[in-house]
């Protein structure tokens, strides 16, 4: 007569039936009558004396079973989700996920010990010295217009003395006030009160300074900035700043360099080199070439910019390459294009380059030679993949291979072996119905893996067992019939055809 197996909390874990051993968990239980049975009996005793010692965690787990892994020799328990620490810390390169209140995590990639408080890592050091917080620390602010920014904020006695930026932004009114002294932040290196108020000029007077080489700096030699030669008395022994008007060039003052109002603006700021003297002025670019001889390539006049012989010199070349040139038209041939007039003067479509699928773009092959989009309409004479597939909601993400019935809170959920199968969760259907629903894929018919729990046999029918994974037990759901033989005990993916 059959055994029922129940769980300290009086759950029902399994059914052993007279003469057979019960694989539910990683200790075999045994029916009664069944020959042979000393052997299994005593590895069980063992399995226990030992903690299932190894470098793998028991495939079969139940919450409560304890663990001794080999690899990081540490004694760990299943909490009925994962295989966590009995003692110490959790040891990793990245943050462990499925962590309690309380619990530590050693980084170590940084040599770092963190405690986890119920939903972030608070780290515990070092990082200290002295009183305060002296440390190199990243963070995530907020620019003006409510992106975040990643910084690296270097603070010495809990104070932000500078802060390190790949980009250029402006603090939000919140960040300024965790970050007193900041407003804009620069690509590189940025020091506490080195900016007015959100104006891109420098203070003349921070209270901190960068002691060194820089681009910028209050003295140059020795010499305070404003004490800089002046255009009103020319020294060119030393530096000269120069005023708006700028300086000319030549006997004539033939070249002028200087800052102009540029049309539409209300101040001077705009920068021009200009040849104003005779009635067709214009201006030559030489260099020198590789056989030392001066040439001239490019000329500017009041007409516009042209080189200074025909078909001779380019703009860019293979190496350097300009970004964008805008133009109404381009007059001559082109090797490529970004965009593509099609018909007469109709819609531009994008030619080259957008293998992403963007609406309005011209279809282009891979690198593997694939031809992208997001429909194909027309009629296929074969299809790439191996079964018929539909989107249903499930009540989780479920794992390729997963058997499924309906039921949860969603249209499916895993199976059992009390269930009625509707299909398996599918890795690249070869027809999709309903694709553009929310859920995931539920392969209904042709040939699947399937996630198999046991050995199983090519041609052997698999059935529903427990949480979606199937075995050879014959149960109320028939999943399929394997297409491999694999002798695994532990789960596994198998090729399946589907027979639900």
């Amino acid at each position: 007569m059959a055994y029922t197996l129940n769980k300290y909390n009086a759950e029902i874990l399994a059914v052993v039936e007279d003469g057979t051993v019960d694989n539910t968990t990683d200790l075999k239980f045994i029916g009664k009558n069944y020959a042979g049975y000393g052997e299994i009996q005593n590895e069980n005793f063992l399995f226990l004396l030992e903690n299932f010692a190894g470098a793998n965690p028991p495939p079969r787990a139940i919450n409560g079973q304890v663990w001794f892994d080999n690899s990081s020799s540490k004694l760990k328990f299943y909490d009925g989700n994962k295989w966590r620490s009995t003692g110490g810390s959790e040891v990793a390169s990245a943050s462990p996920t499925g962590l309690t209140e309380g619990d530590f995590w050693w980084d170590t990639l940084n040599e770092q010990l963190y405690v986890y408080n119920g939903s972030t890592f608070i780290l515990i050091g070092p990082q200290n010295a002295g009183d305060g917080v002296t440390a190199m620390i990243s963070d995530v602010v907020q620019d003006s217009v409510g992106n975040d920014r990643s910084i690296i904020k270097g603070i010495v006695a809990d104070e932000v003395i500078y802060v390190l930026s790949a980009t250029n932004f402006e603090l939000s009114n919140a960040d300024r006030t965790e970050l007193p002294g900041f407003t804009l932040i620069k690509a590189g290196f940025t020091l506490r009160g080195t900016d007015i108020d959100g104006v891109t000029q420098p203070s003349l007077t921070p209270d901190y300074v960068h002691w060194g080489t820089a681009s910028n700096a209050l003295r140059l030699g020795g010499t305070l900035a404003e004490d800089y030669v002046l255009a009103s008395a020319p020294s060119f022994t030393g530096i000269a700043n120069f005023t708006d008007p700028g300086i000319t060039i030549g006997n004539a003052n033939d070249l002028k360099i200087y800052v102009d109002r540029q049309a539409g603006s209300s101040t001077e700021d705009h920068g021009v080199i200009e040849n104003d003297v005779g009635s067709n002025s214009s201006i030559s670019f030489k260099a020198t070439n590789g056989l030392g001889s001066s040439v001239h390539s490019l000329t500017i006049n009041a007409v516009g910019m042209n080189p200074a012989t025909d078909g001779t010199f380019n703009i860019g070349s293979t190496s350097l390459k300009w970004a964008n040139v805008w133009a109404n038209n381009f007059k001559g041939k082109a090797d490529q294009s970004l965009t593509l007039r099609v018909t007469g003067t109709g819609a531009e479509y994008f030619a080259v380059g957008r293998e992403d699928r963007t609406a309005n773009t011209v279809a282009v092959r891979t690198d593997d030679g694939n031809l992208l989009a997001n429909l194909f309409e027309g009629t296929a004479t074969s299809a790439r993949y191996a079964d018929l597939a539909e989107i249903y909601t499930t009540d989780e993400e479920y794992a390729v291979g997963t058997v499924m019935a309906v039921g949860g809170d969603a249209e499916a959920r895993s199976a059992k072996t009390s269930d009625i199968v509707i299909g398996v969760i599918s890795a690249e259907p070869a027809y999709l119905m309903n694709s553009a629903a929310e859920g995931q894929a539920i392969g209904l018919k042709g040939r699947v893996p399937v996630r198999i729990t046991g050995p199983v046999s090519k041609g052997q029918a698999v059935y529903a067992w427990q949480d979606g994974v199937a075995s050879t037990i014959a149960s109320n759901g028939l999943v399929g019939i394997a297409l491999e033989t694999n002798n695994d005990d532990g789960e596994k993916l198998v090729e399946c055809v589907l027979k639900v």
